[in-house]
């Protein structure tokens, strides 16, 4: 059994990660640091879901390991809409 936990953004990642998940959480830090929005107290939650880490942000963005292709997959929250139609 592996346990998750969460560390703040900008820390090293936990070790026992893949690579690739690194360059992942990297990737969206550096992009938030780009947009200059003050996420200082963010924090990433890493949980274990048969035997794959799983990693969310605390604005909703996810990052999904795959083994098979050893790649990382980030998915970012959708932002409000303007287009009133959504529903439909």
């Amino acid at each position: 059994m592996q346990l998750g936990t969460r560390w703040p953004i900008g820390d090293p990642v936990p070790s026992g990660l893949p690579h690739v998940v690194e360059i992942a959480v990297q990737a969206v830090e550096e992009e938030l640091k780009a947009i200059g929005e003050d996420n200082s107290a963010w924090r990433w939650t890493l949980t274990w879901l048969e035997s794959k880490p799983v990693i969310e942000l605390d604005d909703g963005t996810v990052i999904r390991y795959n083994p098979s292709e050893d790649s990382a997959t980030i998915t970012q929250p959708m932002g409000p809409s303007d287009d009133e139609e959504d529903w439909v």
